[in-house]
């Protein structure tokens, strides 16, 4: 009878582990859409900056995306990525021929995937600073490669325009780009080193207390 009881209790107790589990689970799923909303409501606030490439647009989406892989890890960060971009197309289509979208994919991932995995090689503040670092570089430097060679050019046969029109659109608002070589080191290099720095030092300051908030939610 005793050995009856006990085993009553193992799987009662077993079955309370795996419905916690479970419950912490959905919990976790939940919190990644809902991160994936709010950084699409931040990249819906985005705007350009001056006397920088005017079809480049400051937001700081990255902000829930980077949380999300510290929290949730490579996969979690990367189903952020994706839900901003499907919500994002939803609510307004596409502006860019789908160019906008495949950049943000490939950016979002060359900026938050580094960090993560530097994080997670030794979890501290420093390795996140370091994660941070390195990932706004990587990003930037992915950027320049991204825009030069595939995301312009697709982007400009698609709209009947070549580089020396996107060229002139950068001369408009700051003289000084008068070529693809200025373009890259006077716009698009120092627009994602700020986007992406911007980024990275407003995760610093609000990560610790949203990420307590959040895990105090899903493991309640």
């Amino acid at each position: 009878m005793n050995r009856t009881n006990e085993t009553v209790e193992n799987v009662l107790e077993q079955s309370g582990k795996l419905s916690h589990e479970t419950h912490v689970q959905v919990k976790r799923i939940a919190f990644v859409g809902l991160m994936g909303a709010v950084s699409t409501v931040l990249m819906l606030l985005r705007f350009p900056l001056p006397f920088l490439p005017p079809f480049m647009s400051f937001d700081l989406s990255g902000v829930m995306e980077i949380m999300g892989g510290y929290l949730f890890g490579p996969v979690g960060a990367f189903f952020v990525i994706i839900v901003k971009i499907l919500l994002q197309l939803i609510i307004q289509g596409s502006l860019s021929f789908g160019t906008g979208e495949i950049q943000g994919l490939i950016l979002s991932c060359a900026y938050v995937m580094p960090a993560i995995a530097i994080y997670y090689w030794k979890k501290s503040k420093k390795t996140a600073i370091i994660g941070m670092a390195v990932s706004t570089v990587v990003v930037s430097v992915t950027a320049v490669f991204t825009n030069l060679y595939m995301i312009i050019p697709f982007y400009a046969r698609l709209a009947g325009m070549t580089m020396d029109d996107i060229v002139a659109l950068c001369t408009a608002v700051n003289p000084a780009m008068k070529d693809a070589a200025t373009m890259v080191l006077l716009g698009i290099l120092p627009f994602n080193l700020i986007k992406y720095g911007a980024t990275s030092v407003v995760t610093f300051f609000v990560y610790k207390r949203l990420s307590k908030v959040i895990r105090g939610i899903i493991n309640s």
